[in-house]
C-alpha cells in the first residue's frame, strides 16, 4: 500500500508517519511538504522522515498530478494550520486550505486513488450553545481557518470523485508530544507554562469548552480512514474524530496540568469577556463507524508525555510564545529574513 501524506513535516505528520510505518505491513509512505517547519525539531534523535520511502518538497498550490501515480491513499494534512496564522494570512488561507485541497482531491480521484483523507477540524462549530454538536448540526465558523475547512467539505460534497472514498476527519483540538511540537495549542501551552514559570494564566474566564485528541490518536483515526470502504459510512463522509469523554472546559485543563507539576499556580481571568470559541462535540458517529480506532490516550497520558518531551528537550524558555514553537513566529522569521513572501511562497534565490 502506498500512502501519500501532504504537510508531513508539521506537527501531526511525524507521529502519523511513524505510526503507519510501525502498524501497516508493507506500507510505502511518501511525503510532500513545503518545508516551512522542517527545522523545528523538538528533541528528536532521528529525522522523522527516515521512515518515509520518499520525500518531495513543493507548494500544494502547485501540486503535480504525477506524484499520485500508484498511490492508494492520500492523507491531506497540509494547511495554514491555526487561527492566528489564518487571521494574518486570510486570503492565502483560502487558497491553500480550500482551493488547493479541492484540486488535489479531484486530481486524486482521476488518478485512481482509492481513499482520500482530509484533516478537518471541529473548530467549524465555533460558538455552539445547546449541547455537543453532531455532524448534522449547523456550523458556526469564527475564523478563516474554520471557514476554509467547511468550504473544502462543501466543494467536494457534490464533486464527481468517481469511486474514490472521501473521509473528512473533523478532529478535536490536537495535543500531545511530537518531534515537531507546536505550543500554540491550548494543552501544550499550559504544560509549557507550568514547566517554565510555574504559573498558568487562563486569559478567558475558563468556561469555554474544547474537545481534545492526542496526536497519537489522530494517527489512529487516519489509519482507519485510509482503508475505510464506502459501505462503512458512505463514499463521502464527514465525521467528528475524537471521544465524547474528552470534552473539557479550559479551566479543567489548566487544573489537570497543575496537578502534574507541583507548585503550579493557576490564574483565571474571571473578569474577561466571554470567549465565543466554545463548543462541545458529539463523537458517537465515529464510535459507531470505527469502534476499534477510538482515542486511547488519556488527558493525563498526554500531559505526562509532554512533560517527558520537555525534559528531553531541556525546555526552559519562559518566553516561549516568541519562540519558533509558535508556528506564526516561524513564518514571520522566514519573511523577515527575506526567504518567504507575504503570499507564503518561497522567494527565488
Amino acid at each position: 500500500m502506498r500512502v501519500l501524506i501532504t504537510g508531513n513535516m508539521g506537527y501531526v505528520g511525524p507521529v502519523l508517519a511513524r505510526s503507519l510505518h510501525e502498524s501497516e505491513v508493507g506500507v510505502e509512505i511518501v511525503g510532500f511538504d513545503t518545508g516551512f517547519f522542517g527545522h523545528s525539531l523538538t528533541g528528536a534523535e532521528l529525522l522523522p522522515e527516515t521512515v518515509l520511502s520518499r520525500q518531495y518538497f513543493g507548494d500544494v498550490r502547485e501540486f503535480s498530478e504525477d506524484l499520485l501515480t500508484g498511490v492508494d491513499a492520500v492523507v491531506h494534512l497540509a494547511a495554514v494550520s491555526n487561527d492566528p496564522m489564518g487571521k494574518e494570512f486570510e486570503e492565502v488561507t483560502g487558497a491553500i486550505n480550500r482551493d488547493a485541497s479541492v484540486r488535489i482531491a479531484k486530481l486524486a480521484a482521476v488518478a485512481g486513488v482509492k481513499n482520500f483523507v482530509f484533516a478537518s477540524s471541529c473548530s467549524m462549530y465555533g460558538a455552539a450553545d445547546g449541547g455537543p454538536r453532531k455532524e448534522t448540526d449547523p456550523t458556526n465558523p469564527l475564523t478563516a481557518y474554520a471557514r476554509s475547512k467547511i468550504g473544502t467539505e462543501d466543494d467536494l460534497r457534490n464533486a464527481d470523485l468517481g469511486d474514490m472514498v472521501f473521509t473528512s476527519l473533523r478532529f478535536a483540538t490536537a495535543c500531545g508530544m511530537s518531534d515537531r511540537l507546536r505550543l500554540d495549542l491550548v494543552l501544550n501551552d499550559f504544560v509549557a507554562c507550568a514547566v517554565t514559570s510555574g504559573e498558568i494564566t487562563v486569559l478567558s474566564d475558563g468556561t469555554p469548552w474544547r474537545p481534545l485528541i492526542d496526536v497519537a490518536d489522530m494517527a489512529r483515526a487516519v489509519s482507519w480512514a485510509i482503508r475505510r470502504p464506502a459501505s462503512n459510512g458512505g463514499a463521502w463522509l464527514a465525521v467528528n474524530a475524537g471521544r465524547s469523554e474528552n470534552n473539557y472546559q479550559v479551566r479543567d485543563l489548566a487544573e489537570s496540568v497543575a496537578r502534574h507539576v507541583p507548585g503550579t499556580k493557576v490564574s483565571i481571568n474571571t473578569a474577561a469577556p466571554p470567549d465565543k470559541r466554545s463548543y462541545q462535540v458529539d463523537f458517537s458517529l465515529f464510535k459507531s463507524l470505527a469502534p476499534d480506532s477510538l482515542p486511547q490516550v488519556s488527558l493525563d497520558q498526554s500531559i505526562t508525555r509532554l512533560l517527558a518531551g520537555f525534559e528531553r528537550m531541556k525546555f526552559a524558555d519562559k518566553d516561549f510564545r516568541n519562540s519558533p514553537y509558535m508556528r506564526l513566529n516561524t513564518l514571520r522569521r522566514h519573511m523577515a529574513a527575506g526567504r518567504l513572501g507575504s503570499d507564503l511562497r518561497w522567494k527565488a534565490k
